[in-house]
């Protein structure tokens, strides 16, 4: 029976493991999992038989923003549930009910599986404090 627990650096070999059975965070070392672990807010895993079966890291204020990074599911555990319970706990913890809500970006594929989650897509069109709305545009600096 899978279990829930925040994720600390000292999962990190665990982690690094578990992102390693995905080519995009392949390049991924346990050090620098442990130190992304460290600065991490609110860091949720799932268990099973012991093993690190799924898990999602939250950026947050605690105020304003929740963003959630890095959701993962074991690549032999998918389709077992293991995202719903992952994401519900995200969702649940304890330490993100002051924000007004969590976000996440996720690619195409992702949207339904987030939507059975409860997640809303959102379009580019904003209210702005001025009045009426206003499209915004993700924008992103890449250092070298």
């Amino acid at each position: 029976m899978p279990t829930v627990r925040d994720l600390d650096p000292e999962d990190a070999p665990a982690l690094t493991a578990l992102y390693g059975e995905y080519e995009w965070w392949a390049d991924r070392t346990v050090p620098e999992v442990r130190d992304a672990l460290a600065e991490t807010e609110v860091a949720v895993g799932v268990e099973d038989d012991s093993e690190l079966v799924a898990a999602a890291r939250v950026l947050t204020d605690y105020q304003y923003y929740a963003n959630v990074f890095d959701v993962i599911v074991a690549a032999d555990r998918r389709d077992d549930g293991l995202g719903e319970t992952l994401m519900e706990a995200v969702i649940d913890h304890p330490d993100l009910q002051s924000a007004p809500g969590v976000s996440l970006l996720c690619r195409d594929g992702l949207v339904p599986f987030y939507e059975s989650v409860g997640f809303e897509l959102f379009g580019p069109e904003y209210e702005v404090p001025e009045g009426g709305t206003e499209e915004f545009v993700r924008m992103t600096y890449q250092f070298d």
